[in-house]
């Protein structure tokens, strides 16, 4: 393993000003996405639309640091032959790849799940890095409810988060470690942080006993926030202050860099908490996104399906990378979404 190369790669991702594209989008997720906007998800569509945002050559120079992406796109070729990976590259990106293979019902614990794909990783590892992928993905699913989550659900999914970062450093690759505490639910935020910060030590501990060196991460968690059911959402400032906290407590120096997930947000929500965030500073890691909807929703409204659309979908793209780019220098404002608008 050389950690030097990886550290590299990890700060690159964190780049200040920048942040990470999540068009890692299951074919049945992606769906949703097109049902909504009514697109037909073929191979075709999802490659043209995907085309037009790694083709949105400014704004992926000026404002996104690397792309998480489906295995199926990373195997993909442009209308013209040209292979996606290129494309990304060409524009200063760095090409990733979502490894995981989805959360299943975890058994004995009903209402829990487990995230599995650890089978063969290190070979399909090997002819992702081959295609151009530097770094990789894998996302632990953890919900808050009644009596959950349990320590089995954290304990699993963190030593299943680590057994996967371990073996991406192995294959010369960074692993983007993400556990997610769902904000779907009815919870205040005080829950949610608290089950944040179980969660975070939970995974640093196993990240730990895995030997992962943490230097070559990038963590991609959820922000403090209130569920999306809650009675008091909480403000903008309160979800900043609490989720820094939270993360000085949970997470070592030596992690290069956090790049959030939006995780159900709106657009604005995403981009305001993150500002907030870099605004009141004093943290030892970089704070960006890495955002999926929250960067996409706009652009495939505005994509809609059509060719002819191309210009007012990157148009759409560059707007929400450039709020949240600058969000991650604390220097996004209200009134410059207005003046979008």
């Amino acid at each position: 393993m050389d950690l030097a190369a990886l550290n590299a790669v990890a700060e690159a991702m964190v780049t200040p000003g920048k942040g990470i594209l999540a068009a890692d989008e299951s074919t049945g997720t992606i769906k949703k996405r097109f049902d909504a906007i009514g697109v037909e998800n073929t191979e075709e569509n999802r490659r043209d639309y995907r085309e037009c945002l790694f083709r949105s050559e400014q704004t992926m120079r000026e404002h996104i640091s690397g792309v998480i992406l489906f295995e199926e796109t990373l195997y993909q070729d442009a209308k013209d032959g040209t292979p996606l990976v290129d494309i990304i590259k060409a524009a200063g990106s760095i090409p990733g790849i979502k490894v995981d293979k989805g959360a299943t019902k975890m058994a004995g614990f009903p209402g829990e799940t487990v995230t599995k794909g650890l089978d063969g990783l290190s070979k399909r590892l090997r002819a992702h890095y081959e295609r151009g992928a530097r770094f990789a993905k894998w996302r632990g699913v953890i919900d808050i409810a009644d009596g959950i989550p349990t320590w089995g659900c954290v304990k699993s999914n963190a030593h299943a988060l680590a057994r996967y970062a371990r073996i991406c450093q192995q294959e010369q690759i960074v692993p983007i470690v993400e556990p997610e505490v769902l904000m779907d639910g009815a919870h205040d935020i005080a829950k949610c942080d608290e089950v944040t910060r179980w969660v975070l030590q939970t995974v640093f501990q196993e990240l730990y006993e895995q030997r992962v060196a943490l230097e070559g991460i990038v963590l991609k968690p959820n922000m403090v926030i209130s569920g999306k059911g809650s009675v008091r959402q909480a403000k903008v400032h309160e979800v900043a202050e609490r989720t820094i906290a939270a993360l000085k407590a949970t997470v070592p120096s030596a992690v290069p860099g956090i790049a959030y997930l939006s995780g159900g947000q709106t657009d604005e929500q995403a981009t305001a908490h993150l500002d907030a965030m870099n605004r009141i500073g004093g943290f030892p890691w970089k704070m960006t996104f890495s955002y999926g909807r929250a960067l996409q929703a706009a652009p495939q409204r505005a994509w809609a399906g059509k060719a002819e659309n191309a210009v007012a979908c990157q148009a759409a793209f560059h707007h929400r990378a450039r709020m949240n780019g600058l969000a991650s220098l604390g220097q996004w404002e209200k009134k410059l979404e207005k003046k979008a608008a």
